[in-house]
């Protein structure tokens, strides 16, 4: 029904501009929850029980996350009187906050369902999830100071790590999507108390290359490798696309994807964290592995040529064509 729908979309639109526009933890706590009420329904609305298994487990974690979030908010406020966000002084709920922000966008070592969540849903929720849902925690994580740097790079390096030796094993494109944002959020926490700038960086280009990513494979209708392997005759120029959009969401040099990292990893070297820099390094090349095997599967492979899959090239919806033209485009050449 589109009406649900739009109230649904509004409803996200909402709480992420809630939590965007408050300086007071509890505005901010409601704007978390009416986003993640939001969502729900779109989760749910294939009902399948992959789906309302996926919901459940996001839901059961994001309530969680908000609750752990309420309750160390009031207590920086019996702590210390304030409730306002930037004035976050006390060690412990600040710890408390953090973590719970973690849980939220989906952390190492709080992000196994992540991937489980993101293989129940369709290919566009699985996009607003992997975007949208991530600005309004983003923008906590942003404003509170003083947070140890210790808990930020930990969970920052845990999550490159985990998010590049956790995609190896997979053969479900939603799954590699899901631990390949494991990664790039990693990258996104290890700088942002040396370099917020940078982070937002990160993040915009992490979302452009997301969007492209994901239209790319509703395209194809494709959600495992062998999909994709065979897809060749459903959309000759994608398929030759799709590597390059692959490749750069690994960070390899000429493309877009490889901007962030440099910065980041130039950053933490001027911060004297060479080996942390390294390290970061290091686990990007896990990521480039499995994305060199999806590309490899998709172009060096010959896929069986049968004539009666093969689909006029022309795509016929131009409403999914322009954005992701624009993303496309921008995922391979704004470096």
């Amino acid at each position: 029904n589109p009406y649900i729908l739009a109230t649904l979309l509004f409803g996200l639109g909402l709480g992420t501009t809630i939590t965007f526009a408050s300086s007071h933890w509890l505005l901010a706590w409601m704007g978390l929850e009416i986003n993640t009420l939001a969502i729900i329904p779109l989760m749910a609305q294939h009902h399948h029980p992959r789906a309302v298994e996926a919901t459940t487990k996001y839901f059961l974690t994001q309530a969680t996350a908000a609750a752990m979030l309420l309750f160390a908010s009031t207590t920086n406020a019996w702590l210390t009187g304030q409730w306002d966000i930037q004035q976050m002084s006390h060690p412990f709920p600040l710890t408390l906050i953090t973590l719970a922000l973690a849980l939220k966008i989906g952390l190492a070592p709080m992000h196994t369902w992540l991937p489980e969540v993101l293989q129940g849903l369709d290919l566009t929720t699985g996009l607003v999830l992997s975007t949208w849902q991530k600005l309004a925690p983003f923008a906590l994580l942003l404003q509170i100071q003083n947070v140890s740097p210790t808990i930020l790079v930990t969970l920052g390096l845990a999550s490159t790590l985990v998010g590049g030796w956790g995609g190896l094993n997979q053969t479900q494109l939603r799954k590699v999507l899901a631990y390949s944002s494991i990664a790039h959020l990693g990258w996104m926490i290890l700088i942002l108390q040396y370099s917020p700038s940078l982070t937002l960086l990160a993040l915009l280009t992490y979302f452009v290359m997301t969007f492209s990513t994901f239209l790319v494979f509703k395209l194809n209708k494709s959600t495992s490798i062998n999909a994709l392997a065979i897809s060749w005759t459903k959309a000759p120029i994608l398929t030759s696309l799709t590597p390059l959009v692959l490749l750069s969401l690994g960070g390899l040099p000429p493309l877009t994807g490889f901007m962030p990292k440099w910065l980041i990893l130039q950053e933490l070297a001027k911060q004297d964290l060479a080996p942390l820099a390294t390290l970061a390094a290091l686990s990007a090349l896990l990521s480039l592995y499995f994305y060199l095997r999806i590309s490899y599967a998709m172009t060096l492979t010959m896929s069986p040529n049968n004539l009666t899959g093969v689909t006029p090239w022309r795509f016929s919806s131009p409403q999914l064509t322009l954005p992701l033209a624009i993303a496309t485009t921008a995922t391979i050449s704004l470096l």
